[in-house]
């Protein structure tokens, strides 16, 4: 069990935060309007956060869907060796390019709600599950920890790699870890596609 102590509110978002971050999803789904432009500039940037997430899933590996803090090792290597969050940054660019997308025929005033809302949501969850997983880290790995959490910033890259790094990447976990990622995805770009092609015949 990689959990000492006992479960606060943290761990509770931690948990659900899946459902959590599907609401701003959701949200785009039901109030969206995409126009031709946003989904053309929205999804390269959606599939740039996907890319990210990917490449960082091959390095930290299955755990990254426990419903617990948990971290078989300390891995440096890969997008870990520029930013101490490749995960979560992913997930915001990843939303940015589908809100970009999903709200391009709104009003400037709708568009700007549902990104605050949305993007809000995500960092509001981040902001609350950083802290518990950084927390672990550091009770876990001790100074190994704190020499790595001084020289990565947490959410800005660095210019240049780490150049002491550990861990290396497996194409196998992401498609045994990112299943789901991969059809909220697809779901995602089925919708725009719809209310895309709806919208210019409606």
């Amino acid at each position: 069990m990689s959990i000492d102590r006992n479960p606060t509110w943290r761990d509770g978002v931690f948990k659900r935060r899946g459902t959590l971050l599907a609401l701003p999803a959701v949200a785009l789904v039901v109030l969206g309007r995409p126009s031709r432009q946003s989904v053309a500039v929205g999804v390269p940037i959606a599939f740039v956060g996907e890319g990210l997430r990917c490449w960082a899933v091959g390095y930290s590996g299955v755990t990254t869907r426990a419903d617990y803090v948990t971290a078989p090792q300390l891995v440096t290597a890969g997008p870990y060796a520029y930013i101490r969050n490749p995960l979560y940054a992913g997930n915001l660019i990843t939303a940015l390019g589908f809100t970009i997308a999903f709200t391009g025929g709104l009003a400037a005033m709708q568009r700007a709600m549902l990104c605050i809302a949305g993007l809000g949501t995500m960092l509001s969850v981040y902001a609350c599950i950083v802290p518990l997983e950084e927390s672990y880290l550091r009770r876990t790995f001790g100074s190994k920890f704190d020499v790595y959490a001084a020289r990565v910033p947490r959410i800005i890259p660095r210019a240049w790699p780490l150049q002491s790094q550990v861990g290396s990447y497996d194409a196998t976990v992401v498609a045994r870890a990112e299943t789901r990622t991969f059809l909220t995805f697809s779901a995602m770009l089925a919708a725009l596609i719809l209310k895309t092609v709806r919208r210019e015949h409606g």
